[in-house]
């Protein structure tokens, strides 16, 4: 409960931080991030950096809230997260290499999370670029969700961590920057820890079972995924946890390619509570328009399921020829080729 008002606060504080940083910063960031490209690819590195979809999403969300970023500058950096949270598993995965056969298995179940999000990047982020369906979509969804009082629900978490808010105000002398820090750091603290705290709880009671009765069918392996991810609130924890699985030979490919697309649709969860905290519409919209490109994501790729299966067999076998395969592919997809495209965007 501790750790829970810790991540309200932080995305409340946050979003409050910005309106004693002027106006003249909003400008700055909303010019910064109005290029798509930069925002995919900020996404991408920010989040491969703090290895957290989780983190990034719900900070995303609080600029929203705050006015520091707007609806269409937000969505791509959320489709960018998307692909940055996958590189965890993958770095699990290698930590198999010494152990050919087990280190086939256990790279290609990684990396086919991997392809499942680029391939949702290659569809969705042209469809944002040039119509803005999902923010449209999204909108709609937080429109039909304000009718039914929907965003009134949390408004109690608001009133208890508003003094809070303010308290820190006072006491940093109403400064934008001090307090975005603390709230940065309250945001990385309550996460770190409420996934300890939660994957304690819920990972130890449920490992005994991790057999082929719960990977039986792909829409049971799906909703264990969505399950499993919420109840940890992190994909990372999910995903990573069954690579092992993978690599013993326990779990095939086909039975962890539902459960991942479970895993991303969990996910949403964190930010779509702390846009609910906030209670800004556009804040919500846009952690909808997480949710929802990630449900069209399962609807669309699951039956062209045999192409990112495939891309990561194939890399996984150039990786048994090679060592140095993965090494490459982590640093190039996840870092240089982001950190090269931001320059260029820039």
């Amino acid at each position: 409960m501790v750790l829970l008002y810790l991540f309200f606060l932080s995305i409340s504080l946050m979003g409050a931080s910005f309106k004693f940083f002027g106006r003249g910063f909003a400008e700055q960031l909303l010019a910064t991030t109005a290029n798509p490209f930069l925002g995919l690819f900020i996404g991408i590195l920010a989040t491969s950096m703090v290895q957290s979809s989780s983190t990034v999403t719900a900070m995303t969300v609080g600029l929203v809230a705050g006015g520091a970023l707007d609806i269409q500058g937000a969505i791509p950096i959320i489709l960018g997260s998307n692909v940055g949270t996958s590189v965890t598993n993958t770095l699990v995965s290698v930590g198999h290499l010494s152990r050919p056969d087990e280190f086939r298995r256990a790279f290609a179940a990684a990396t086919v999370h991997d392809f499942f999000n680029l391939m949702l990047v290659v569809v969705f982020f042209p469809l944002q670029l040039f119509t803005n369906v999902l923010g449209h979509a999204s909108s709609v969804l937080t429109d039909a969700l304000k009718e039914l009082g929907g965003l009134q629900l949390v408004n109690p978490i608001k009133t208890i961590v508003g003094p809070a808010v303010q308290a820190i105000g006072r006491a940093t002398s109403e400064s934008g920057a001090v307090m975005l820090l603390i709230a940065v750091a309250l945001l990385f603290l309550s996460l770190r820890y409420l996934v300890v705290v939660l994957k304690s709880l819920v990972i130890g009671r449920i490992e005994g079972f991790f057999n082929q009765m719960l990977f039986k069918t792909a829409p049971r392996a799906l909703v264990l995924g969505v399950l499993l991810t919420i109840a940890v609130q992190s994909s990372s924890i999910t995903t990573s946890l069954v690579i092992p699985l993978a690599g013993a030979g326990i779990l095939s490919l086909r039975r962890i390619f539902p459960f991942t697309l479970g895993a991303n649709i969990g996910t949403t969860v964190t930010a779509i509570l702390a846009s609910l905290v906030t209670g800004n519409p556009a804040a919500v919209t846009v952690a909808l328009a997480h949710l929802l490109v990630n449900l069209l994501g399962v609807a669309l790729v699951w039956p062209l399921r045999r192409i990112p299966m495939t891309m990561a067999e194939v890399l996984a076998e150039w990786s048994l020829k090679s060592r140095l395969v993965p090494p490459v592919y982590v640093g190039t997809t996840f870092f240089l080729i982001p950190l090269a495209l931001i320059h260029f965007a820039r």
